[in-house]
């Protein structure tokens, strides 16, 4: 199927940001399979991380289905994974709108979105209706919190309970910029808590069917509070982490007219300091606990940096509004052709490669 996105995008950047989402996500999710893009070679790029077999390892970031609306639909464009949410316990609005914002000129996206979601169980629906027709590849549900949440660990366990049974990963949302006082929970005196209720949660799923527990860290942490974080992580043998949420700086670089616009920065300008970070934390780590690394990708070199950093999979959203989901086939090409210019006959191999040879390769 030709790319027909480039024809596509001028009339969806006539409407509001939020507004043309809705329209590609319910046009994503109403498409034959005919109609789609070309989904990508993936020769070579099968991979298994936490004994969950992958197709390959670009993943689909949170954010982009937040509700559990369209899965299928993105497994047919070719991701080895989804990740939707975030899903709070209880439905909850999100923030006043306009919160949504398209950074053209820098090939970003800033948003503020406040964790708008139609809560627990009406996503639980969704992935149960969607089960029936068998997801491709292992699913993740992105848990967030409630504005007005008093107990974090009790609403963080209640959204493992209620989503554990439809989801092989669960990620851990304590990073987003857009709901006050979530970023502190990433200190590890509360960490900790809600990492344990959750794993709690997710043990009650189907003894065949127990999630993987990850951890989504935030860009902008100070060395020490990495240091802490990394720590933990080794000592209390967490699953793995993902690096990282959006970030709450603005890089001189930025040139659109809304950079300066409250809310978290996504896409190109995320890449390098999100890679500087995932490669940080692979060491801190020494290299013993699978990173999935998101930030910036627009590309398969993009998305091999990450893997030679240390990240075992990656997960890209900014750049779909850009180049539309003909990007996934495309990097997937891409991916395979550099692991095999490189010598690499699976992407395990390449994973922190760039650490055992002390330079990019």
């Amino acid at each position: 199927m030709p790319n027909i996105y480039p024809l596509i995008r001028p009339v969806l950047w006539r409407l509001d940001a939020e507004v043309a989402h809705g329209l590609a996500l319910s046009a994503l999710r109403a498409a034959p399979g005919w109609c789609l893009p070309f989904p990508g070679e993936g020769d070579g790029l099968e991979t298994t991380v936490w004994g969950r077999v992958f197709s390959n390892p670009l993943g689909l970031a949170a954010g982009f289905d937040k509700h559990a609306q369209a899965p299928s639909a993105l497994y047919r464009i070719g991701f080895g994974f989804v990740e939707v949410g975030g899903v709070t316990l209880h439905s909850q609005l999100g923030n006043p709108k306009p919160r949504l914002f398209r950074l053209t000129a820098d090939q970003a996206v800033i948003n503020r979105m406040g964790l708008n979601s139609v809560g627990a169980d009406a996503v639980a629906q969704n992935l149960l209706r969607q089960r029936r027709t068998e997801l491709p590849g292992p699913l993740a549900v992105n848990l967030g919190l409630n504005k007005d949440a008093v107990d974090p660990p009790e609403d963080y366990g209640a959204l493992a309970r209620k989503l554990a049974p439809h989801s092989e990963i669960l990620t851990i949302n304590v990073s987003s910029p857009n709901t006050p006082g979530l970023r502190a929970l990433q200190d590890p005196s509360k960490l900790m808590g809600i990492v344990n209720a959750v794993r709690d949660g997710a043990e009650t799923a189907p003894e065949t069917r127990h999630p993987t527990v990850l951890v989504k860290i935030a860009p902008d942490l100070e060395s020490a509070d990495v240091d802490d974080i990394c720590d933990l992580a080794v000592k209390e043998n967490f699953d793995g982490l993902v690096v990282s949420n959006t970030t709450v700086a603005r890089p001189q670089t930025l040139r659109s007219p809304d950079s300066g616009e409250v809310g978290g920065l996504s896409g190109r300008p995320l890449f390098e300091s999100s890679t500087a970070l995932l490669k940080d934390v692979y060491v801190r780590t020494s290299g013993k606990i699978p990173l999935v690394g998101v930030g910036g990708i627009s590309s398969s070199e993009d998305a091999y940096k990450k893997i030679k950093a240390g990240a075992s999979l990656v997960q890209l959203y900014s750049a779909l509004i850009f180049e539309g989901p003909a990007l996934v086939g495309q990097i997937k090409t891409g991916l395979a052709q550099l692991l095999r210019a490189d010598g690499f006959t699976t992407v395990a191999e390449a994973v922190g490669s760039a650490h055992r040879t002390g330079a990019e390769r």
